[in-house]
């Protein structure tokens, strides 16, 4: 099968550091060539890749001190996406909604996965719009602000099997890998590693959007023995970032879509305490992989829990659901599914111009 995979811009793929969005069409990307299909990756520059790579920009955008308007080459990309549509079986969107006014136009093969969140008000009115354009979400929580749209079907990330490793023994802190940023629950981690009285290390970003907010709400907190701020880590440093942690701290406070470091954490064996958010319930097993929380109270008595817990079972768990080759399948069964839909419609259409002659002609 010929593939396109569209890759937001901001991020190589893979990222450097942070980056899920684009960390994510990787594992995909390099999961499907090596099933054997043909794959192009439109995205940055600085991307590698078994695939055909298509440069959008010279390298990723947030790296990119000249780049003023990411908007502009995130258009430009969609314009060497369309310039060779017709080579490909299916396009793959991971961009959100961008290239909806002219998918729906050409009405080429095409499929988007959602990465972000879809509870923001005026999104109901655009998905009502394009109501027709075939969607994948990451989860099942994801989708239900925008249940009338058309989806797809509900495909879990998945990792590459031998990426980590599973640690059986533990360190003795504990961990916070994301970004800076209210909903992500940093602050909460620090509330609760104080209380236990454990060390914490905090691996994240801190977008240019979240800088005032880490100067006048986090910085503070990191005044303390027990905190460590360890800043971006690239994948080399987050195998044993989580794979020596006691416990993966994970207090979101918005409906999370997915939370890739969740299924990381477990490939690594390393327990989950995580607020009752969003995906959290679909994507842990409580008690198994770790524990589900509602508040700071539960999250610290969860921590004196996690010693009985088998860190065998967590990457069992991630063995066994979050595959980078179950994802590729899950892909590869909607791709077939949009593509044989596509060669019903003209079939269907045909049929329906018939009985309206037949009834005409009464």
């Amino acid at each position: 099968m010929k593939i396109a995979q569209v890759a937001p811009l901001y991020e190589s793929v893979p990222p450097r550091c942070y980056g899920g969005t684009e960390r994510v069409v990787s594992y995909l990307t390099e999961e499907l060539v090596r099933k054997g299909h043909e794959i192009t990756l439109f995205a940055s520059g600085d991307s590698v890749t078994s695939a055909k790579l298509v440069p959008c920009c010279p390298r990723s955008l947030r790296r990119d001190d000249d780049c003023v308007d990411p908007l502009v080459y995130h258009f430009l990309q969609l314009e060497e996406v369309y310039s060779d549509a017709e080579s490909f079986d299916i396009i793959h969107f991971h961009n959100d909604y961008l290239h909806f006014p002219v998918s729906k136009r050409l009405m080429m093969p095409n499929v988007t996965t959602l990465h972000g969140r879809l509870d923001l008000r005026d999104l109901g009115l655009l998905y009502k719009r394009f109501h027709q354009m075939p969607l994948v979400s990451i989860s099942n929580s994801q989708r239900q602000p925008l249940a009338f749209a058309n989806w797809q079907a509900t495909v879990y990330h998945g990792l590459p099997d031998d990426l980590f490793d599973l640690r059986q023994s533990s360190g003795d802190h504990l961990a916070f890998l994301g970004r800076i940023s209210p909903e992500k629950g940093v602050d909460r981690a620090i509330e609760i590693a104080k209380r236990v009285q454990m060390p914490l290390k905090i691996a994240a970003k801190i977008d240019k959007t979240d800088r005032e907010y880490f100067e006048r709400v986090i910085k503070p907190l990191l005044n303390d023995p027990l905190i460590e701020f360890v800043g971006e880590i690239d994948q080399d440093e987050k195998r044993d970032f989580l794979g020596s942690a006691y416990a993966l701290l994970f207090p979101v406070d918005w409906p999370e879509p997915f939370g890739l470091v969740m299924i990381e954490a477990m490939a690594c064996g390393t327990p989950i305490i995580a607020y009752r958010k969003g995906s959290v319930p679909e994507v842990m097993k409580d008690t198994l992989t770790g524990f589900i929380v509602d508040d700071v109270e539960s999250a610290v008595e969860a921590v004196e829990h996690v010693a009985n817990l088998d860190r065998r079972k967590c990457r069992e768990v991630f063995e066994h659901q979050f595959s980078a080759a179950r994802m590729a399948e899950d892909y590869l069964a909607v791709y077939s599914k949009i593509l044989a839909s596509r060669r019903e419609l003209p079939a269907a259409r045909a049929m329906q111009r018939g009985k309206s002659a037949s009834q005409a002609s009464l």
